[in-house]
């Protein structure tokens, strides 16, 4: 069995505070019952959009014949070949600098996921997070269908794939990762403080929400390292 010190959660926990895009969104947690008011159990309601922490982006966002939790098993959320990026954006809509390092990648087919660290998980809470995020230009999911063939999932430490200073590029490149032919699942606000260049990421363990015909749902991520 791998030592326990060796797992580590990339996924934020959601409470009231948690960020959410452009600050659009709120999240209400409430207690229906309260032992310490009387009642026999504690018992919570949440009230939320499910783009909200880290979560996943599923095709059923963008595209109304789109994917749905549904339509992947159990293994398709276990990952054994990660690229994992550490960048300093230039620019709020990352692109060239990202597919350089794409292109010089060894083994394209082999990995199965891309994680990009910007290093955005260290603002979480200020306002360039939610209002002024790093995004991601569309030409970056042609290149990775093209020629990471084997990638299902990009994942990054903004609160979205879209920079919330260019919404109208921001929708583009979630139809184009989304794309219901060949998918690219989205996974947002990642939680990447705790990675160092110098870690190798053995595993990663995707465990969403299973919300029937949801367009996003949000997750717990483990990894091994």
């Amino acid at each position: 069995m791998e030592n326990c010190n060796n797992f580590i959660y990339l996924s934020y926990m959601i409470d009231e505070l948690t960020p959410t895009y452009g600050n659009k969104d709120s999240i209400s947690i409430t207690k229906s019952s309260s032992i310490s008011n009387g009642n026999t159990s504690n018992n919570t309601h949440i009230a939320t959009s499910l783009h909200v922490g880290t979560h996943l982006d599923m095709p059923y966002h963008f595209y109304e014949n789109g994917q749905t939790i549904e339509d992947f098993n159990c293994s398709y959320f276990f990952l054994k070949n990660i690229l994992f990026i550490d960048i300093e954006p230039k620019e709020v809509i990352i692109c060239d600098e990202l597919l350089s390092i794409l292109e010089t990648t060894d083994d394209k087919e082999k990995y199965e996921i891309i994680i990009v660290k910007t290093g955005l998980c260290y603002l979480r809470n200020t306002e360039q997070y939610t209002m002024s995020n790093y995004g991601f230009h569309p030409l970056i999911a042609n290149y990775i269908r093209k020629h990471f063939r084997n990638v299902r999932f990009f994942g990054f430490d903004s609160i979205s794939v879209s920079s919330f200073l260019n919404r109208e590029l921001g929708r583009e490149a979630h139809k184009r990762f989304l794309l219901p032919e060949k998918p690219i699942l989205l996974l947002e606000d990642m939680d990447l403080r705790k990675i160092a260049p110098n870690m190798l990421l053995k595993e990663l363990y995707i465990a969403p929400f299973r919300i029937s015909k949801s367009d996003g749902l949000p997750c717990t991520i483990i990894g091994v390292l």
